[in-house]
């Protein structure tokens, strides 16, 4: 009598992992209470959050214990990840399934490369959300009371990355002076070239500029001085990152004239 021996049936494929979305999250000038109710809600239900070394430690906290926090920390002389990296890294998430909540402090379209990595992910076919954020100039000089535009001193708004490739050999003219502000992101290390660039453009020697530290925090620090003396305010006050220096007849006005033009406004 011959025996038989049954085939293991074969076994069946795997299902494709559900590619996951990547958010691009902006997370405001640094008090949890600015956040957006979109990002908060975001954050309170993430798996998978990639965040910048400068998001307050209060709004990651926000996340659920069992979410997997990334930290891709980024200073002038050392990258956690490069940008690539970040990029590949959100990408390789996605791909495997996982909704990733990409943090970045202020607003991710306004110097957070939130550009780039939504390029990198549309390029994978990764759907992308972006949730604006309050942006770091706009938080910054609010917290501070400093009006970026004002009926008597400004009608324009700059904004301009004072930590970039060629700073030098960059066309400021123009950006500031009478009637204009000029804000500048990242701008600590590099203040004292930021000075003499703008002077050897023209702008006034006495142009009052304002330096914020840690804004909206409860650190925050509003310095003040004109624009000939910005690398000594800097260097003197030990000015540490995250800070925006804000400059223009605007820079100058103070907390009691705000108050009292507010005042009149009610009335």
């Amino acid at each position: 009598m011959c025996s038989t021996m049954s085939k293991a049936a074969p076994s069946a494929p795997k299902a494709p992992a559900q590619v996951g979305t990547v958010y691009l999250v902006g997370a405001g000038p640094g008090d949890p209470d600015l956040l957006t109710l979109r990002a908060a809600r975001l954050l309170m239900n993430a798996r998978v959050i990639v965040h910048d070394g400068l998001v307050e430690p209060a709004i990651l906290a926000m996340a659920p214990r069992t979410a997997r926090l990334v930290s891709v920390a980024k200073s002038r002389s050392r990258h956690t990840l490069p940008q690539d990296g970040i990029n590949a890294l959100l990408v390789e998430e996605a791909l495997a399934g996982n909704d990733v909540i990409r943090l970045k402090g202020g607003d991710p379209f306004v110097f957070g490369r939130g550009g780039e990595e939504a390029e990198a992910c549309a390029a994978a076919g990764v759907p992308v959300e972006v949730v604006p954020g309050i942006s770091a100039a706009l938080g910054a000089a609010a917290a501070a009371r400093i009006p970026l535009t004002h009926r008597d001193a400004a009608s324009v708004v700059s904004f301009v990355a004072g930590q970039c490739k060629g700073l030098t050999e960059q066309d400021w003219s123009g950006l500031a002076g009478k009637g204009r502000t000029l804000v500048i992101y990242m701008g600590v290390a590099t203040a004292e070239a930021i000075s003499e660039k703008l002077m050897a453009d023209g702008l006034a020697p006495d142009m009052p500029v304002a330096v914020i530290e840690n804004a909206t925090r409860p650190a925050m620090r509003v310095l003040r001085g004109p624009i000939a003396g910005l690398a000594a305010l800097v260097e003197g006050h030990k000015v540490k990152s995250p800070a925006l220096i804000v400059i223009g007849e605007v820079a100058a006005r103070n907390e009691t004239e705000l108050r009292t033009f507010a005042l009149e406004v009610v009335k």
